[in-house]
């Protein structure tokens, strides 16, 4: 129980940096944007994404843990779009011509329809690159054993978090923002 703790709040911890991060570059409002029905479909592509981005740790850690912002991004736009279609879409649907290497490519020009070198899709990669770093720098500071265990169950948790600030960014962009209701101004039943 105690490791579970630990890893809980590590994400917490790493969740809410990654929030500042997004709020003090615009594009985010300080709050994440989520959906029950998004945060369930990564309990689907986890051990995929995982299989995939398991391997690519040592050379491209970056691009490892980002990549789950991409997803995350592409799971929001599905779900706004038609969840109806695309709610049992398989994982292998975000790939690209060359599989996991370039799904970030393909997520962005495919799924969410933004040319590679447009303001929107530059200010994404630059905010998932920061986003990848931050993350990074936090798990240094844990200074976890390299390919241990404990360093597994992190990225994990550090992959699910990057995948909910995707969905945030996507559902932001798409237009969602909470406000505030007040419950008295609702029709009386």
């Amino acid at each position: 129980m105690e490791e579970k703790e630990y890893f809980d709040q590590f994400e917490e911890k790493l969740q809410l940096e990654l929030l500042k991060l997004c709020t003090s570059k615009g594009v985010l409002e300080g709050t994440l944007l989520s959906s029950e029905d998004i945060d369930e479909r990564w309990k689907e592509y986890a051990p995929h994404y995982m299989a995939d981005s398991v391997s690519q740790i040592n050379q491209y850690p970056a691009a490892a843990m980002a990549w789950a912002g991409y997803v995350g991004m592409a799971v929001a736009h599905r779900w706004d779009e038609d969840w109806e279609q695309y709610a049992t879409e398989p994982y292998e649907k975000l790939h690209g011509k060359e599989g996991f290497d370039d799904m970030d490519e393909h997520i962005v020009q495919e799924i969410l329809g933004l040319k590679l070198d447009s303001e929107v899709a530059t200010k994404m990669e630059d905010t998932m690159r920061s986003c990848a770093h931050l993350a990074i720098s936090l798990i240094r500071h844990e200074q976890i054993e390299a390919q241990s265990t404990k360093a597994f169950y992190i990225f994990a948790r550090t992959t699910r978090a990057m995948f909910r600030i995707g969905a945030s960014l996507e559902l932001k962009r798409l237009g969602y923002h909470f406000e505030k209701v007040n419950l008295n101004d609702l029709p009386q039943a």
